[in-house]
């Protein structure tokens, strides 16, 4: 049986509304059985807090008849109205007075609840996969009145309370009802819209206020620095991409070409602003234009760009994300970026995202101590603490935090038609004493050190992302040595779909830095990839790691002179490209940009009017086509039956042959590659030939279209001489610093 308020609990209760202080405002504000003032026990009675109002009555919506005069009980702004008329819950909205000024406002405390009984119960259970179409905020309809219901949650709070542009940023105002089974806060405002900046303002666990919170869920944020959240309706956007969303599966498979180029958005290429007259980024809408015509011309099948949650500190790259649900509004709004997506999609380039789950910054206005509790963080630094990066590491044994990051997941590819997460920091997530020593790290339940709430959630992650969008594609940058990164769960993987190998690109960096008088000592470098080429689906990254802090660019680690640079550069890309695997090269290096990479300034798209880099642009381009149209170099990337080494022991010439095969089958088409790593012109040099008859050189980097010296073989035929186990073989002319790339022609 229900208790009704007594007078003495009426006052208290008004005391912990004007003090912001009350746990349950529902249950006292709005509309309720009794007198305002808890002496009377019949009709009904309107309670309203509304600090800056001078005058309220409570007045017909229909016909905007008064109903009655809400009498001002303090100087606070609680006003009380009684209804002793009312039997039943009367429909009604406030006729609010502040000076001259006079409104019609419905009471957001008239309303019922936002969240259903399942959605609350799903919450609570961490199961809920939408949770970005119930968290956060959103512009909807609640009993035919239209406004926004915001929710959050933060169930160790005491209080917690939406500010912003709706109501002065005051906490007072609009504190939120708890639903006790989940933790969630939430609240229906009639008056707000589309665009009002807001943020919530909690009353810790220990009863002290916080700093204002950024909504974990926001859609879209002020430009950085400010820190608002922008309530922003994501329904409004017409997509024309249901041809790509339709076939996009069969270019991500593991035998398709894909050739990835990596893309910060701030800094690929900036513009003159024609207000201001200062450099600055190009916008979503402006990238449109301009970088998907751009990737596809030079035969990128997909584009990955940095980050795009929305982050605080610029020099982080969007890798300390706060609004993991807001593209960053540096560049423009979420149907922007949407429809630079769009766009993508129509030129016939795919988009992956770097999706960081790994950390999060201490920002005040983040997750850190949400509700003055370790909420989304870990209590202990020994696991709640990243050492290198001053960041916070995810408690990915707390179900609702596993949620808030696998509904993530799910809502790019959902809202945004994303066709790939690269996941950050993999193995920073895997291990529990990842960059710890001695007693800084608390090992598993087992006592070892592997993090097995991370690895349950990056396989659960991984099964939802190809379950729920089978066209998409996952891919791990994990630096270790972890077995079946990209093997299906059922077989023990993690679920990726591809891996970074990140062992090729540390060896053989290395080795392409070294004078070529000392390569020979360092042989293996290029060949100890194939012993493990096929454990895992490889990608072969020359990312933006490579071209940062110190370790100069791509072209800027090559020995020699000038031309020896550019030479160097031709050979290591066109053995990459090559080289079983997917392709991924970060901006700047398809030109051999000289510098390194800088995220305040644009690439050095000048440099395209001096040859050799437009130049080295023209090679790029060629070896994605050649990756794209012929299937020897790439069915077979992450099977053995694509690749035979020829040669790998001329480590005297530093010199190394190999065959790309379309299948197993001898008969198959195949190419010869052929890499000289020595400023050497080698005169007759002979390899063994898999079949006997004529080749064709399909590309030499050496070529002067390229800037190279011009060495090249035009038509050459086998002689049956036996040489590196095949009964012919072919004496070539090895251009210096290059790589050739023989087709044998068709047999007659």
């Amino acid at each position: 049986m229900l208790t009704r308020p007594t007078a003495d609990s009426i006052a208290t209760q008004a005391h912990d509304v004007r003090n912001a202080r009350h746990g349950d405002p529902f249950a006292f504000l709005g509309q309720h059985t009794g007198t305002a003032d808890g002496h009377a026990r019949t009709g009904r009675c309107v309670r309203v807090f509304l600090p800056w109002a001078e005058a309220v009555r409570v007045i017909d919506p229909e016909s905007g008849a008064d109903l009655a005069e809400a009498e001002r009980a303090d100087d606070a702004g609680l006003f009380l109205a009684d209804l002793p008329d009312a039997t039943q819950p009367v429909p009604y909205k406030l006729r609010v007075t502040h000076g001259e000024t006079t409104v019609d406002v419905w009471d957001p405390y008239g309303f019922q609840p936002v969240l259903g009984e399942l959605d609350t119960y799903f919450i609570g259970e961490g199961t809920h996969l939408k949770l970005y179409e119930k968290m956060g905020a959103h512009v909807t309809t609640l009993g035919g009145v239209s406004g926004v219901a915001f929710t959050v949650w933060a169930p160790n709070a005491r209080r917690v309370s939406v500010v912003g542009d709706f109501n002065g940023w005051d906490g007072r105002v609009h504190p939120m009802r708890k639903h006790l089974n989940c933790g969630v806060w939430e609240i229906f405002l009639p008056e707000a819209q589309a665009g009002s900046r807001y943020k919530f303002e909690i009353v810790g666990a220990d009863g002290g206020l916080l700093p204002l919170k950024s909504d974990p869920y926001a859609f879209f944020c002020e430009v950085p620095p400010a820190t608002a959240c922008v309530v922003y309706d994501l329904d409004g956007f017409d997509w024309t991409d249901a041809e790509w969303m339709d076939t996009r599966a069969q270019r991500v498979e593991r035998r398709a070409p894909i050739s990835i180029y990596e893309v910060h958005l701030g800094s690929w290429k900036r513009v003159i602003d024609a207000d201001s007259g200062a450099e600055r980024p190009m916008t979503y809408r402006e990238l449109a234009d301009d970088l998907p015509a751009y990737a596809r011309d030079m035969g990128f099948t997909h584009i990955e760009l940095l980050p795009v949650n929305e982050h605080p500190f610029d020099g982080s790259w969007g890798y300390q994300p706060i609004g993991l649900f807001a593209p960053t509004s540096r560049f423009g709004t979420p149907d922007d970026f949407r429809y630079f997506v769009d766009r993508c999609h129509a030129a016939g380039v795919g988009v992956i995202i770097d999706w960081v789950a790994g950390h999060f910054p201490e920002d005040a206005h983040g997750l850190v101590w949400f509700d003055g509790t370790h909420l989304y963080e870990h209590a202990d630094p020994r696991q709640g603490r990243h050492m290198d990066w001053g960041t916070l590491i995810y408690n990915y044994g707390r179900t609702e935090v596993r949620n808030f990051l696998l509904a993530n997941a799910l809502f790019w590819l959902d809202k945004f038609h994303i066709d790939g997460l690269r996941v950050d920091a993999v193995a920073s997530m895997l291990y529990l004493d990842y960059s710890r020593e001695g007693d800084d790290w608390i090992p598993n339940q087992f006592g070892g050190r592997e993090n097995l709430e991370a690895i349950d959630f990056l396989r659960r992650m991984n099964e939802l992302v190809y379950g729920h969008f089978p066209g998409a594609v996952t891919l791990a940058e994990e630096s270790t040595a972890w077995p079946m990164v990209s093997r299906p769960t059922y077989l023990g993987g993690l679920g990726f779909g591809y891996k970074w190998n990140m062992g090729w690109m540390n060896d053989t960096l290395k080795y392409i830095s070294e004078d070529p008088v000392h390569r020979r000592y360092r042989h293996n470098d290029l060949t100890f990839s194939l012993i493990y080429a096929f454990n895992e689906n490889f990608v072969l990254p020359l990312s933006h790691d490579e071209v940062v802090h110190g370790k100069r660019s791509i072209l800027g680690r090559m020995p020699g002179d000038c031309w020896q640079q550019f030479a160097n550069m031709r050979t290591y890309l066109a053995y990459m490209w090559t080289h079983p695997g997917k392709k991924l090269l970060f901006m700047g290096s398809e030109f051999a940009q000289g510098r390194e990479w800088n995220y305040r300034t644009s690439l050095d798209w000048h440099l395209l009017e001096t040859a050799w880099h437009r130049q080295t642009q023209g090679l790029v381009r060629d070896l994605n086509h050649l990756y794209r149209d012929v299937p020897a170099m790439h069915v077979h990337d992450c099977e053995g039956e694509g690749f035979a080494w020829i040669d790998c022991n001329d480590h005297t010439h530093s010199v190394l042959a190999f065959v790309r095969r379309e299948s197993a089958d001898p008969n198959a088409p195949f190419l010869i590659v052929v890499c000289n790593f020595t400023p050497v012109v080698r005169e007759t040099y002979r390899i063994g030939a898999p079949r006997a008859g004529w080749y064709t050189e399909v590309l030499n980097t050496d070529s002067a279209d390229y800037g190279g010296s011009g060495v090249t073989n035009d038509r050459v035929v086998t002689l049956p001489q036996e040489c590196h186990g095949h009964s012919q073989s072919l004496l070539l002319t090895l251009p210096p610093l290059a790589t050739v790339i023989l087709k044998p022609d068709p047999v007659e």
